[in-house]
Formats: C-alpha cells, structure tokens, sequence
C-alpha cells in the first residue's frame, strides 16, 4: 500500500475517523479551474465549489455526500457561441469495500446510477468533484437564439423526406391514410353482383 497521496486532495481510508464525519470543502483556484475546464472540454469555468463529508457505512466501507456548485461555459452545438449554464447538483459516492461473484471472484459492481465505487486505499474528494461536474453538464448547450436548419432527405428522382417526416409513426400514418382511401374508393365502385335491371 503507497503511502505517497495520489493528489493534495486525497485521504487515507486507514486515518479516517470511524465514529464522526469527516469534512471537506474544495474551492479550486484559476490555474486548477483552467485545467479542469480544459479536461471537460470546456470554453470556461468559474465558481467551483465542492464541500460535503465523508462518513463510515458499517466497518468497511464508506459514503460521500455534497454539493457542487459551478459556473460553467460551454460552445453551442448550434451555433458554437458560448453558454453560460450555472450547475448546482447533490453528490454522493459509496466506496465499498469488496464484491464477490458467485464464482468467488473479487470484481466491481455499479449501480445503474453509479453512486458506487470500489473501496481503495484513498478517498480523493477533488477527483468526485470532476466526476461530479462532468456527468451534470448539459449535454446539447444551446444558446437562446439558436435554431436547427430542417434536414431533408433525398435521391434523385424521389420526394425529398423533411424531418417531419422522419418522425416515429410518421410512416404508419402515412399508410393509415393510404388505407382509408383505398376503403372509401371501394365503397364508392358499384358492385358487379348487383341487382338486374327491371326489363
């Protein structure tokens, strides 16, 4: 087991208070909001803050729980103009200690919100905080102005297919309508088997 911390902000499981929370609060200065918001990809980043607690969960594993807070500057995936969005989101890890497998095989399991992690010798609070911020910046930044051009859909000598069009269900209504009026046309055919002619 290194006893070298993998980062400043790191904390060794084995030192961690076992009764009481231990508490943390980042608030990471310019040069480390630069390389972070170039590690996200991100045009800018301003008001970092990440504070919470760490706490025992029976006698091997433990529980972070906080609160992130971040202004965030990203490019408009319409426009590439930047977008301002302001995050503040709770935070909470479960780092446990061992999984078994049925096999008997040591391995990590997560949960479908991946709130859990595996147990290490260190709990780096700094490393949550760029999860964190990473898994709620929005996806599509948009700016308020900005549109989407329609796309349509095409091959020589066919209709142009608008995205409309492309929508789910678009095609069954298409053959609803299709159907209907196949019906009405037969409705309106007089029928070969009718009734004869008074002579």
């Amino acid at each position: 087991m290194s006893a070298t911390p993998p980062s400043p902000t790191a904390l060794r499981v084995s030192s961690l208070p076992q009764n009481a929370p231990m508490l943390f609060a980042l608030l990471p200065k310019p040069p480390e909001l630069h390389d972070i918001a170039a590690e996200l990809g991100l045009l800018g980043l301003r008001k970092l803050r990440f504070e919470g607690q760490i706490e025992a969960m029976g006698r091997a594993d433990w529980r972070l729980t906080g609160k992130i807070g971040a202004t965030v500057v990203q490019a408009c995936v319409v426009t590439l103009q930047p977008v301002t969005t302001r995050i503040d989101a709770p935070v909470e890890r479960i780092f446990q200690h061992s999984f078994t497998t049925p096999e008997g095989e040591v391995e990590v399991e997560m949960d479908e919100d991946d709130r859990t992690e595996p147990l290490g010798a260190w709990i780096d609070p700094a490393a949550v905080m760029v999860e964190a911020l990473s898994l709620n910046l929005p996806l599509y930044p948009r700016a308020p102005d900005a549109e989407l051009e329609q796309t349509i859909f095409t091959e020589d000598g066919l209709t142009p297919m608008t995205d409309e069009d492309a929508r789910p269900f678009a095609g069954l209504a298409a053959l609803r309508g299709q159907l209907d009026d196949s019906a009405q046309t037969d409705d309106d055919t007089p029928d070969e088997d009718g009734p004869e002619k008074a002579e």
